[in-house]
């Protein structure tokens, strides 16, 4: 049986989950956008392979990369954040037409609950996004993309904002002042609970599905922050008094009726 699975994305979390399912016995491949880098992680004792997504396509070790995977985990950053006009779409279609080329069959898209926007409130997987901002929108588009493409069965994970390790969100809003959304629920994720998730995705075979990745705890970003801020000695965030503000709260419905996941990390 093949146990090989893909990660296109070493990152903070990609590397993490590689190290995870090592330790489980499966073969790991990912990707890297530099050559030197894919050689640092080589002399780590990872199969890493150098492979950059861009406008104009896809370049690197790709074919290698995708040979002979039984799952492909994506979580390439998308890079919209910064609003530098990228167009990640674009570089998803190039992707998924390597993907068609070879002979993957199961793929787990990470997405992100931005897809969701504050006006739709409390939201669930049964309740279709309504992007409003490009990047939002741009990360909806690709989800349909793969989602809906007739050669793969995808599972769509959209996570909310990563904690872990020595990430903590707290860290870069120390000290702030005047920020807006301060009666906002958290819609946050420790990177355990991602890693489990995406485990039990392919230990179940649960391919097909959409699942919102995020902790079933919502204090206010004001109260959750200030919290986390005196566990950490720091200054907390101040955020200015906001009335008729509609944040959105996301919970999901599919890790229970899906996965019987329970999450492994609280907030705190």
């Amino acid at each position: 049986m093949n146990n090989t699975i893909g990660i296109a994305g070493l990152g903070w979390l990609g590397k993490a989950f590689a190290q995870h399912l090592q330790t489980l016995g499966y073969n790991i491949k990912g990707t890297v956008t530099q050559v030197e880098k894919a050689s640092r992680l080589q002399k780590q004792g990872f199969n890493a392979y150098a492979v950059e997504l861009s406008e104009s396509g896809v370049t690197g070790s790709v074919a290698g990369f995708l040979k002979n995977l039984s799952v492909l985990a994506i979580m390439i950053p998308p890079g919209l954040r910064r609003n530098t006009g990228a167009n990640y779409v674009l570089k998803m279609k190039y992707f998924l037409d390597k993907i068609s080329e070879s002979d993957i069959k199961k793929v787990i898209l990470i997405s992100s609950t931005s897809v969701y926007d504050d006006s739709q409130g409390e939201v669930s997987e049964k309740d279709i996004p309504i992007p409003t901002t490009e990047a939002a929108k741009q990360l909806f588009e690709v989800e349909q993309l793969y989602f809906n493409a007739p050669f793969i069965n995808t599972s769509i994970v959209r996570f909310g904002g990563l904690f872990g390790g020595t990430r903590q969100p707290v860290r870069y809003l120390a000290g702030r002042k005047e920020l807006s959304g301060g009666d906002a629920p958290v819609n946050l994720i420790h990177r355990e609970d991602c890693i489990g998730i995406l485990t039990q995705i392919i230990q179940q075979d649960a391919f097909g599905h959409i699942f919102n990745g995020v902790i079933p705890e919502h204090p206010t970003k004001r109260d959750y922050y200030t919290k986390v801020a005196r566990q950490l000695n720091v200054e907390a965030p101040h955020y200015k008094k906001e009335e008729g503000e509609v944040f959105k709260k996301v919970d999901s419905i599919h890790l229970d009726l899906v996965l019987q996941y329970h999450f492994k990390q609280g907030l705190l």
